[in-house]
């Protein structure tokens, strides 16, 4: 796939670029304020980066790896980590390099590609988030018929449409601002290559493209939300008819949790994307991006299934066969 974007977003680069009389790279200005603490903020970034990555990673792991675990929730899961380790690379390795050693540059086509998968993927990532909240719907409210409707075959459906759904409208657009023309100056205020800023970098007329990345912003946001919404809304009406007290307790607790996570991520993404000019929050976005890219990664692998007991299980079951095969 990284072959293929490099080649798309090359051959529909105007000519001009491609002899080389543009563009040919930006300057990611990062936090300019608080550079000075470069060597304390990569250490911070760097720990954080590496638990996100290792909580998620573990994840994946211990679903492919353990028999219990082979159900559609766990599934979904999965790829939803797997999702979030991709979505963590594509901007925190550059972040640490900015605080570290100060190399703010990046040529046109690896911007674009960063942008592309870093969309891509938090595309992928809301419409999986939608799916997942189904799932828990049908599992809640619909017990005794869940392992039919959520069978392989129903599971390998919503997460290719996810992945084929953030493909297909990620790609235009990424490609659209690719072909804007950039005059100068070349230097993004922020810390990595987001729609926005390289929009407004452009010196053509960028309505129609702010237009259709507000249109596909909220079509993402909105969409996965109201299926969100509606699934939680179902559960906690189910929730509540539960005759123990103690189910129902145990059963908001997770639901909270979760909606916290939630609440972060579609709060900070609808105060970045939802909106057709931008300008005059630049720098407050670059704050609020940091929940995305570094907040809920971290927070996510706790939340969906570090607290759950059979993940636990089989974590320790897992360490335990480590030891003996030693």
């Amino acid at each position: 796939m990284y072959n293929d974007v490099c080649m798309m977003l090359w051959k529909e680069m105007p000519m001009e670029m491609e002899n080389g009389t543009a563009v040919q790279e930006f300057t990611l200005e990062g936090f300019p304020d608080i550079q000075h603490l470069g060597k304390f903020l990569f250490l911070v970034h760097l720990l954080t980066y590496l638990a996100s990555i290792a909580g998620n990673a573990v994840i994946v792991t211990i679903i492919c790896a353990n028999s219990r675990l082979q159900t559609p929730m766990y599934f979904f899961l999965s790829i939803f980590s797997f999702v979030e380790c991709c979505f963590i690379n594509t901007v925190i390795p550059k972040l640490l390099v900015i605080f570290l050693l100060g190399k703010q540059n990046i040529s046109f086509p690896a911007c674009f590609i960063q942008a592309f998968f870093f969309f891509f993927l938090g595309a992928a990532d809301f419409f999986l988030i939608a799916v997942m909240s189904l799932d828990r719907y049908v599992a809640i409210c619909k017990p005794l018929h869940y392992l039919t409707i959520m069978n392989l075959k129903t599971c390998s459906f919503l997460v290719t449409t996810c992945f084929t759904l953030a493909f297909t409208l990620i790609t235009g657009l990424v490609v659209k601002v690719s072909q804007l023309s950039f005059c100068g100056p070349y230097v993004i205020p922020h810390f990595f290559c987001d729609i926005g800023p390289l929009i407004h970098l452009s010196c053509s007329d960028t309505k129609p493209t702010e237009m259709l990345a507000f249109v596909l912003a909220l079509f993402i946001l909105l969409t996965s939300l109201i299926i969100t919404i509606i699934a939680y809304s179902n559960i906690i009406v189910t929730i509540v008819q539960l005759p123990s007290a103690r189910e129902q307790q145990k059963a908001f607790s997770t639901c909270s949790s979760h909606l916290i996570v939630l609440s972060l991520m579609y709060g900070s993404c609808v105060f970045i994307y939802v909106k057709l000019k931008q300008r005059n929050r630049m720098d407050s976005n670059r704050e609020v991006a940091l929940v995305n890219t570094v907040v809920t990664p971290l927070l996510n692998p706790v939340i969906y299934t570090l607290r759950n007991k059979q993940v636990h299980q089989a974590l320790r079951e897992t360490m335990c066969r480590m030891k003996m095969s030693r």
